[in-house]
């Protein structure tokens, strides 16, 4: 059971990587300043770029670095975790040395006295039935077992590999049908009024679209807030514009922070 909280920040999509060396420094900073104002932080997945299982954070200084910033927030902080479709082979290991605690996906919580159902975001993507039919494989405890047993320079070259494949077909896939990919890569209202009916709790936040924005949907007499968290990019100025945000929510409602001018 969680417990109800008088103010918290939500991110996710921060995508750590020892590629770019901004963005995790700017989430360091974050772990010890704007995090330390709340009573709970929340990261809804996507926290790392990629995760090929506890084990091979033992072996990394950049990912002790992150671990120990995570440790540190801890100590003074709640700070939940939520999969994203990069990391969920996050497993008790890491949560353990960090402190953090995992959420199952969606999740209802409390917070400033009103209820909010938080998504990874990536299940609500239903028009992308192909990433589906592969995320309901990818989360089989089985498959992953398998996986985690494997050496690790085996498991490091298959996520190499996959992320290097999608890419490719995105990149494809947009210049071909831009219009067709803007939609698989964007929640659904039928998706949407699913979720928040089934929960009874019409304020959803989720991430994992990289579209940051409120948004007042209804469909088939459902009505419900939806709340877009943004993705973090420091790092490539030239390519798009330096981002980096979370969402507080507090007594005085619910906004938006600008992470990259504070």
């Amino acid at each position: 059971m969680i417990p109800p909280y008088s103010s918290a920040l939500l991110i996710s999509d921060i995508h750590l990587t020892p590629s770019m060396p901004i963005t995790a420094q700017r989430f360091i900073d974050f772990c010890e300043k704007e995090a330390r104002s709340v009573e709970a932080v929340f990261i809804l997945g996507d926290l790392f770029e990629f995760w090929v299982g506890d084990d091979a954070s033992m072996r990394s200084p950049f990912h002790l670095e992150i671990k120990h910033a995570l440790a540190n927030l801890t100590l003074s902080v709640k700070t939940y975790y939520m999969h994203g479709n990069r990391d969920f082979l996050i497993g008790p290991d890491f949560l353990k040395k960090t402190g953090m605690t995992l959420l199952p996906d969606p999740s209802k919580v409390i917070l400033a006295d009103t209820e909010y159902l938080l998504s990874h975001g990536d299940i609500l993507c239903t028009a992308d039935s192909a990433y589906q039919l592969f995320r309901s494989w990818v989360r089989k405890p089985w498959l992953q077992n398998c996986f985690l047993k494997m050496p690790l320079h085996w498991r490091r070259s298959i996520a190499h590999s996959l992320r290097s494949n999608s890419t490719a077909q995105y990149q494809r896939a947009a210049r071909a049908e831009p219009e067709v990919i803007q939609m698989k890569v964007d929640v659904t209202l039928d998706a949407c009024a699913n979720m928040v009916d089934q929960a009874k709790t019409y304020q959803l936040i989720h991430g994992h679209t990289h579209l940051p924005t409120r948004h007042h949907e209804n469909l088939s007499q459902v009505e419900w807030q939806r709340w877009v968290l943004s993705d973090w990019d420091l790092d490539h100025p030239e390519s798009v514009l330096p981002k980096a945000s979370a969402l507080r929510v507090d007594t005085s409602g619910v906004r938006y922070l600008d992470l990259v001018k504070a």
